[in-house]
């Protein structure tokens, strides 16, 4: 059955729409999906017009997957400019429950499962924290190429975030009021300075703490069971997320079931993944798609 795509508007307070697009067959008979994207990215990391990715695929199985662009990314109006005070501490505790409410509304349930890329997962583990409730709703995750902080020495991670991410960046977002990440070719789009500040903040070696009311993340998390997650490391993602890197981040995202696997012909498969291709290669349907899918109904059947 046909895949088709739709958009989905949410009014955020008087100045804000966010963007969902729903993303299903026709006659969806599977779980409902909610997809999070990462930092200087948009909802489009998961799916092309043409129905390429990894939620349109879900959908091919009948699942009912809803992509997510966060406050001023992809979709969601007005795009990121220099007048934009918001931050992370906006998507955990404003964007991604009012994505997963609007969700609810029309599919009479929050989202079975969800997905992130990067920083998306950090972004999801927060919001668990801040509202443990939702936990009992989900019956499984998988994020691909996720960490919180940087511990790996790798050159490539040095040049991408030692000097791009700790020190450029802060002086670009200072200069235009935003980081233009977008117009740099450093990603998909641009984050806000406090986005930047409060993201560049987590991925040193610093407590998981909100700078805007100090909530302890991994003091919560620590006391919490998440769902089953399954970790998508790749070989070629030396700078952003090392395997070391997505351990220690499953090391502080409290108990329950992680799994880390990762991709590259080493371990079978056919491609060498990288920190994007693990999502756009077209390879990928046949090895990290198959193996989210398996994972998510295998969590189905128990």
């Amino acid at each position: 059955m046909a895949v088709t795509q739709e958009s989905v508007f949410i009014k955020l307070g008087d100045h804000q729409t966010l963007h969902l697009r729903r993303i299903a067959n026709q006659q969806p008979s599977g779980p409902v999906v909610l997809l999070i994207h990462g930092a200087v990215e948009n909802g489009k990391i998961f799916y092309t017009h043409s129905n390429k990715g990894l939620a349109p695929f879900l959908a091919e199985q009948g699942y009912c997957c809803y992509v997510a662009d966060l406050r001023g990314r992809g979709e969601s109006k007005p795009a990121i400019c220099k007048q934009a005070r918001y931050g992370q501490t906006e998507a955990i505790v404003e964007d991604i429950p009012a994505f997963i409410e609007k969700i609810e509304q029309l599919e009479s349930k929050k989202p079975d499962f969800l997905v992130a890329h990067s920083w998306g997962g950090v972004l999801l583990n927060s919001v668990f924290a801040r509202f443990p409730e939702l936990i009992n709703d989900v019956k499984a995750c998988a994020y691909f190429g996720s960490k919180r902080s940087l511990f790996n020495n790798h050159p490539k991670k040095l040049f991408q975030a030692n000097l791009i991410w700790y020190f450029m960046a802060p002086i670009l977002a200072k200069k235009h009021g935003y980081l233009p990440a977008k117009r740099l070719k450093w990603g998909s789009d641009d984050e806000t300075q406090k986005s930047h500040y409060q993201s560049m903040q987590w991925a040193k070696q610093n407590p998981w703490v909100d700078s805007d009311d100090g909530f302890d993340y991994a003091k919560t998390l620590a006391t919490l069971t998440l769902p089953p997650t399954l970790h998508i490391a790749a070989v070629k993602d030396k700078a952003l997320a090392q395997p070391i890197d997505i351990q220690k981040f499953i090391d502080e995202s409290g108990t329950g079931v992680q799994k880390m696997q990762i991709y590259g012909r080493r371990f079978g498969h056919k491609v060498d993944y990288d920190h994007i291709n693990m999502l756009t290669h077209p390879q990928a349907r046949q090895e990290q798609f198959m193996d989210v899918l398996n994972w998510f109904e295998a969590t189905r059947a128990n």
